[in-house]
């Protein structure tokens, strides 16, 4: 696998999500920050800026702890950076595993290093997190794109740890241990 053309694809990847988020964010602010609501959906999806933004996490919880996130934020997403570079490694490698699961698992991650960046340079940015998408039917809490995307990475993650990638394939990945074919190939 050409793993240099690979990995300008997931750079590239996470380039494209966080500008779609941040535009989305700067349109929300530029066009419903004035307190103009778009129905998409009536009584069930609108756009509506979310005054004065998020200062906490999901249902504002931890509200004004911008530094606890920033730091929070900066770790995982270094954390979710070796996983990634952990995989291309295995992919060169030419191992045993199975080459679609381990790419899948790096755009996914991708997908929710993305999310956790989009609302970080709003953090650092802003002091807020820019929030307009509303479910007005169940009284969801309005979130973002980068939200959306944390979440479907979260349940794609989920998924395919619980039902696609075997144990080998988990443990090659989120293990601390050294894989056994790193060992090899070192010798």
């Amino acid at each position: 696998m050409k793993t240099g053309l690979h990995n300008l694809k997931l750079i590239v990847s996470l380039i494209v999500l966080i500008i779609f988020d941040q535009l989305t964010k700067f349109w929300a602010v530029t066009q419903l920050k004035s307190g103009k609501v778009i129905s998409i959906i009536p009584n069930v999806f609108e756009l509506n800026y979310l005054d004065g933004g998020n200062t906490g996490a999901a249902w504002g919880i931890f509200s004004g702890k911008i530094a606890m996130f920033i730091i929070f934020t900066l770790i995982v997403v270094i954390i979710l950076i070796l996983c990634i570079y952990r995989i291309s490694k295995l992919l060169t490698l030419n191992c045993s595993l199975n080459t679609m699961h381990l790419i899948s698992m790096q755009y996914i991650i991708t997908l929710l290093i993305a999310g956790a960046i989009g609302n970080l340079i709003d953090r650092i940015v802003n002091g807020y997190v820019v929030d307009f998408l509303y479910f007005k039917l169940i009284d969801f809490p309005v979130f973002n794109v980068a939200d959306c995307y944390v979440t479907i990475a979260c349940a794609l993650l989920i998924i395919f740890c619980v039902f696609v990638i075997n144990d080998k394939e988990f443990n090659a990945i989120f293990s601390l241990k050294k894989d056994d074919s790193e060992d090899k190939k070192d010798k």
